[in-house]
């Protein structure tokens, strides 16, 4: 069937167990994904939309089961706990494997086994690494030929003898006799596993056809897995956006930043400055690999060739870039649908008076439910971006790292660390205060997503901390990117104090210039803040008041934030807290003297 034996022995172990009615090697061959999509439409799992108004689009309604990452049935399964630490779901792989095995038995009977081979990052890249994808889901198929870079260039490389992540993927809904086949098939909620096996670099998947769970080279691989790589081969790869930014002069720059859900990410990664004469391009929304190179600067790739975004919010007020990129030659799964074969989604802009729902009913003006998912998404080629940079498939120095969180109290708009391992610190304390919940004790708290990854470590956090740290051993601060901490999220009254989105040029302007060590800042305990004046606030409506709110330190504040972080340690390290951690802490209190 193909010319890697390792690959071969896997397909004709998998054709027997899981017995599918027939088996196709996807080639990335645009031919191949028309063909596929056609049949999804004529067989009614799919929706063609208006080609007038969205060419080459598709709409799919996913089970009301099967909406979103599944992260109680999501698993880091080693042989032993330990290796897994406190953020995994952990079940050993000599227990689990065997168990799940036995679900696969004829899992596919009725239908087609799809393999697809793929790479995360460019092809050829040495920074790039390989899988293969099987599975029984002409939905993933679709989305993975969007997502990475498939097909017989893929294969070729790996039939030359180059190694790959085996990916195994079914949505757990055999065509037995008798049995029909729904609009989405998908096993019930705890028939679900997704699991990784970083000793085997390995991947399995199981009763879900949903995003991350299912699209193997997202989470699962571009992180999870791709995180235990890098653990071992001395690099790192991150939750991060990648941007680049040039300034009037021509001189380009480039960032990495990561962020809780909700933070804004996407919306930076596709910023457009309001600074005149700023220009800003995308390289990467979601996940970036990064690696020490020869010269001793931080390197990064995005190794997607997609983007898998939520819909919900998403407009041409807030992310114009966004809307631009999914004009044409995009899938949409679980969006409203117009009277004219368009999509819809809260937040969008007007409200029309008909709609049918994600669940492909009759929704009018003024009903209580939201016709689409709140986890409704578009799946769009990188190429389809307006600001792609050119060098998307070009390994790019990195002079900045941001981390945030939206934090209304404490946290100032920017700060800066005073050295990578600071920077590290930052990290370790990133997330969101809790602004909603069931549970009224919780209001207030801050829901901490170390480096927000917290769901995506394929091993013991305390290892992932130190292996930071021995990264950054490869190099020297001054080589090294600087690390910043931003919040654009602090409030007064309950209202915003930065106006947000475009504005956030100015932020991003006055890092970029401490990346060449210029003086415009002023020390405090916390880090680094900029000199009031030093901000380019030039047709800005920012009031002076709010300007000195965005930057004010509070030593009360900073007092419970230190026992929150303290408390947070304890509880999710116990007595494995890095070194790193508790010596920046340290530090951290000594300098306010509490």
């Amino acid at each position: 069937m193909t010319k890697n034996t390792i690959l071969n022995t896997w397909i004709s172990e998998l054709k027997e167990h899981l017995n599918p009615k027939d088996v196709v090697i996807w080639t990335g061959e645009q031919l191949q994904y028309d063909l596929l999509a056609e049949d999804m439409v004529t067989s009614g799992k799919a929706i063609r939309l208006n080609p007038e108004k969205r060419p080459r689009s598709l709409l799919f309604r996913s089970d009301p089961s099967d909406v979103a990452r599944v992260e109680k049935r999501t698993f880091i399964s080693t042989s032993n706990q330990e290796s897994a630490g406190p953020t995994n779901n952990w079940i050993n792989k000599d227990e689990l494997m065997p168990l799940m095995w036995n679900m696969y038995k004829d899992s596919m009977t009725g239908r087609t086994m799809y393999v697809i081979p793929f790479s995360m990052g460019p092809i050829g890249l040495d920074m790039s690494r390989l899988g293969v994808e099987i599975t029984d889901s002409p939905y993933v198929a679709l989305n993975m030929h969007i997502m990475t870079r498939t097909g017989n260039k893929v294969l070729k490389i790996i039939e030359n003898g180059h190694d790959f992540v085996k990916c195994l993927h079914s949505v757990g809904y055999p065509l037995t006799d008798g049995i029909t086949d729904p609009i989405w098939p998908c096993a019930p909620i705890e028939q679900k596993f997704i699991t990784q096996f970083p000793e085997e670099r390995m991947i399995w998947s199981y009763g879900s056809g949903y995003g991350g769970n299912a699209l193997l080279g997202k989470k699962c691989f571009a992180l999870r897995i791709a995180s235990a790589i890098a653990k071992d081969e001395g690099w790192l790869a991150e939750h991060m956006l990648i941007l680049k930014l040039t300034n009037p002069k021509g001189q380009v720059k480039y960032i990495t930043g990561a962020f809780p859900s909700a933070c804004g990410k996407t919306n930076l990664a596709m910023i457009n400055p309001t600074l005149k004469g700023w220009k800003a391009e995308t390289v990467g929304d979601d996940i970036a690999w990064l690696k020490i190179h020869d010269d001793g600067k931080m390197y990064a790739i995005n190794p997607e060739a997609g983007f898998f975004g939520v819909t919900s919010g998403t407009s041409y007020k807030t992310n114009p870039t966004a809307m631009e990129s999914i004009k044409s030659d995009t899938i949409f799964t679980n969006v409203a649908l117009t009277d004219d074969l368009d999509v819809w989604w809260e937040g969008m802009g007007d409200e029309p008076d008909h709609l049918i729902d994600w669940h492909g009913n009759h929704w009018y003006k003024g009903m209580e439910n939201r016709p689409d998912h709140a986890n409704a998404r578009f799946t769009a080629p990188l190429t389809n971006c307006p600001t792609l940079a050119k060098e998307y498939e070009t390994p790019v120095p990195i002079s900045a790292i941001l981390f945030g969180g939206r934090r209304p109290t404490t946290i100032p708009l920017v700060m800066q660390s005073y050295s990578f391992n600071h920077g590290i610190f930052y990290g370790s304390i990133m997330g969101s205060e809790i602004t909603a919940a069931s549970i009224d004790e919780n209001i207030g708290k801050v829901r901490r997503d170390p480096f927000a990854m917290l769901p995506f470590i394929g091993y013991n956090i305390a290892d992932y901390i130190n292996h930071w740290q021995n990264v950054a051993k490869q190099s020297s601060d001054e080589l090294l990117p600087k690390i910043f901490y931003i919040n654009w999220f602090r409030k007064e009254n309950g209202k915003f104090l930065w106006p947000g989105f475009g504005e956030n040029s100015r932020v991003l302007k006055w890092i970029l210039e401490r990346t060449e060590n210029k003086e415009n800042y002023i020390s405090s305990p916390i880090g680094i803040l900029p000199k009031l004046n030093a901000l380019d606030l030039s047709g800005a409506d920012i009031r002076y008041e709010n300007l000195l709110k965005l930057f004010e330190v509070d030593e009360e504040d900073w007092k419970n934030e230190v026992a929150s972080i303290e408390n947070y340690y304890n509880d999710l390290f116990k007595d494995r807290i890095p070194e790193v951690l508790k010596n920046e802490l340290k530090s951290l209190k000594n300098r306010f003297n509490f």
